[in-house]
Formats: C-alpha cells, sequence, structure tokens
C-alpha cells in the first residue's frame, strides 16, 4: 500500500474512522493515497477539501472530463502511474465513450496531447505542462494567451488549481510509495452543492 504505517477501516477509531466513513461512502473504499495519511487524520481532511473543491466541486464550471484529462496529463509529466491510472480510469469513466478517451490516453503516453486536443483545450494542457515542468518561466502573457484561447478568468483558476493540486498528490503517492493495490479505480466524489459530501458516485 505504501512505504509507511497505514490504518485500515478496522483499525481506525476516533477522529479517523469518522473521516474514513465519509471518504468511503457506498463503496467501502478507501483509496490507499488517502490511507496513507491515516497517521495524520487532519491532513487526510485537508486532502480531501482540497481534492473535492478542485476536481468535483459544484462551483467548477470547466468540465469535470477535461479536469480529469489535465490531472491525467499533470500526472503522466510527473511520472506518477499511480494518478495516471486512477484519473484516466474517472476520465474514461465520464467520457463513456471507449475510442475518444483511447485517443487521449495515446496523446499522453506520447507526451503529444495535440493528437487528441485542440483550440483552448490544447492551450489549458500547454499552461498545465508549463506550470508542472517550469513554473518560474511563467509570466503574465501565459495567463493573457489563456484569455485570448476563450478562457475566462475563473477557468483559468481552475485550470491552475487542478495543476497544484496534482504537484502536490504526486508527491504525496511518489514519496511515500502508494500503490494502487486492492483498489477499484476511477471512484470519485459526488459533485452536490454541499463541499463536505466526500462520498463516491
Amino acid at each position: 500500500m505504501s512505504w509507511i504505517k497505514t490504518l485500515d477501516r478496522k483499525a481506525a477509531n476516533g477522529r479517523l474512522s469518522a473521516i474514513y466513513d465519509r471518504v468511503a461512502g457506498k463503496t467501502g473504499q478507501i483509496d490507499n493515497i488517502l490511507a496513507a495519511h491515516s497517521l495524520r487524520p487532519h491532513t487526510l481532511e485537508g486532502h480531501m477539501a482540497l481534492y473535492k473543491a478542485v476536481l468535483h466541486h459544484y462551483g467548477n464550471t470547466l468540465d469535470k472530463a477535461y479536469l480529469e484529462a489535465i490531472g491525467t496529463w499533470v500526472s503522466s509529466l510527473n511520472k506518477c502511474a499511480y494518478c495516471v491510472e486512477h484519473h484516466f480510469a474517472g476520465l474514461k469513466r465520464l467520457l463513456n465513450d471507449d475510442a475518444r478517451s483511447t485517443e487521449i490516453r495515446d496523446a499522453i503516453d506520447a507526451g503529444i496531447p495535440e493528437r487528441a486536443f485542440s483550440g483552448r483545450e490544447l492551450a489549458g494542457l500547454r499552461y498545465a505542462e508549463l506550470l508542472t515542468c517550469a513554473p518560474d518561466k511563467l509570466t503574465q502573457m501565459h495567463v493573457m494567451a489563456l484569455r485570448e484561447a476563450g478562457f475566462e478568468d475563473g477557468e483559468i483558476l481552475e485550470i491552475n488549481q487542478v495543476t497544484a493540486y496534482f504537484a502536490y498528490a504526486n508527491r504525496t503517492v511518489l514519496g511515500l510509495g502508494v500503490n494502487p493495490a486492492g483498489e477499484a479505480l476511477g471512484l470519485s466524489p459526488n459533485s452536490s452543492d454541499n463541499p463536505d459530501d466526500w462520498s463516491h458516485d
């Protein structure tokens, strides 16, 4: 599961048990990336709050599948196979289109997103790439280019925050040796209007 000790649902008590109950929802699954926080439940709460807000909040306006594509792309750039597999599975479920899903996965694996994206979507992915690989190279001109591509400022913020979240998630996984053993891939929180609803779709 990971290189550090983790507590499963049977071993959890108190605050951790309550958080696990919220996270597991109907599926009963605790993703290994979340179980990696089990010795410090407060960081698990912080992780879930950020994850829900940037990827699965009703207040976001960009398509959830596109946000998952950004997350998969960033995870690929960071060489985080765990997050690539999880979030590609979520993307595939959202798209419900095997041909399109395969096209996107092939483009991401090849490191050539223009094989599957164009226009403003490609511009957003390129911004995410620069923010991931060379954040010090970003200037105001890059944000202006996103506006010119058709993104509103709130949507630019969404792209920025998804990219930033995956920098955190990928390093949590890679730094602690988290692996997907025993997990169903692609589960995600409900996009409810309750920011505290962490249960799975």
